[in-house]
């Protein structure tokens, strides 16, 4: 009984061994199923990238930006005043209607001018008579005065009488001149070829002397008033090109260029005003309308610069995918200026030369993982010979 016991355990420890050795190979085959079947614990697979999708860190001289917005204003325009006051007979133009330098716009009622006019000229007529024969009896005491048959204070009465008709004479003259002056006047007239932005008048209306009857502007030349901070004047110069948005045209751009710039700042203020002018010749542009854009300030010195593709931006920090050693590097940097035209932005931290970065958008990027970068193929080689 003894040793059946003993025989039987021995076999059952036997069976036992047996069996926990089928569960650890079992085990370990699951084990390397699993690995083969996660992603991380695959086998290794090295990224590879085209030459066209890395760049490396160039010097470039970046154009630079200052933005700048404001209201359109028309460089000439004028507002045409009553020079008499009195009533308007007649309108000739309506707003929006084009005008030309001379032409006649209103007329006053002339009644009241016609008469003080005549009043005018026929005081001047006798005052020329009077004179006249002021002059004839001057002349004749002088001769009198010599023969002695007329007294010293005679003659002096006589020669004081001619300057007193002399005077008279000029004085209406002059008032006879500003009757024709003001009779000229009631015929308004502009001296500014454009079109009539506002009609101040009506027909009948009475108007008085400096009233403003019309506002006529020329749209041949546009000018955008812009307030840039005084610490930026000092890279602004006369001629410097802008580029304008306005609203109502799309994606159109304007051109324009810094025609003059304010000595002063503006009151209560720390910016100063700076003068674009546009060309209009079509006329398309229209004073009050708003516009934003951009001055090109003079390129700075070269700086190093990467493709904006290869920037990326996370958890509000910067940074890059460069290619080291076979390996891909997450290399956190610090920008500066970006050269929109261009494409290109400014790098700050310092980064090798030769180093490769990667200037294409790639996802699921891991640092560390291996990464090569294939040669160009021959063909490609010959293609880019031949440009």
């Amino acid at each position: 009984m003894a040793s059946w016991s003993k025989g039987r355990v021995v076999g059952i420890i036997v069976t036992l061994a047996v069996v926990a050795a089928l569960a650890v190979g079992i085990g370990l085959r699951m084990s390397k199923r699993a690995a083969a079947e996660t992603p991380g614990g695959g086998p290794t697979v090295t990224l590879e990238f085209a030459a066209d999708d890395v760049a490396t860190v160039e010097a470039r001289a970046l154009s630079r930006w200052l933005p700048v917005s404001g209201t359109l204003q028309p460089v000439n325009q004028t507002t045409v005043k009553a020079k008499v006051s009195g009533e308007i007979r007649q309108v000739m133009v309506r707003e929006g209607e084009a005008v030309k330098a001379g032409q006649v716009l209103a007329r006053f009622d002339t009644s009241d001018l016609d008469a003080k006019l005549n009043d005018r000229v026929g005081a001047l007529e006798s005052s020329r008579a009077q004179l006249a024969l002021a002059q004839k009896t001057h002349a004749q005491n002088l001769l009198l005065l010599k023969q002695n048959f007329i007294s010293q204070t005679a003659y002096d009465s006589a020669e004081s009488n001619l300057s007193v008709n002399q005077g008279a004479l000029k004085s209406l003259e002059a008032q006879a001149q500003l009757a024709k002056n003001a009779l000229r006047d009631a015929v308004v007239i502009t001296t500014l070829a454009g079109t009539v932005a506002k009609r101040h008048i009506q027909p009948g209306e009475k108007v008085n002397f400096d009233s403003p009857l019309f506002t006529v502007v020329d749209l041949v030349r546009m000018e955008l008033q812009a307030m840039v901070p005084a610490n930026d004047i000092p890279e602004i110069a006369i001629g410097m090109p802008v580029e304008l948005a306005i609203e109502g045209f799309g994606e159109r751009r304007f051109k324009g260029e810094v025609e003059r710039i304010n000595p002063m700042t503006e009151a209560g203020t720390r910016a100063i005003l700076v003068f674009v002018q546009i060309p209009n010749p079509d006329a398309v542009l229209r004073g009050g309308m708003f516009a934003t854009g951009r001055i090109r300030l003079a390129a700075g010195k070269p700086v190093p610069t990467l493709p904006d593709t290869a920037i990326r931006s996370e958890a509000g920090q910067n940074f890059v995918w460069a290619i080291d050693n076979g390996k891909l590097l997450r290399r956190i940097v610090v920008i500066g200026k970006r050269d929109e035209a261009a494409g290109r932005t400014e790098l700050k931290t310092s980064l090798p030369s030769d180093m490769l970065i990667l200037a294409s958008r790639f996802d699921n990027l891991k640092d560390g993982a291996p990464a090569i970068v294939r040669a160009p193929s021959r063909e490609k080689e010959k293609a880019a010979a031949a440009t």
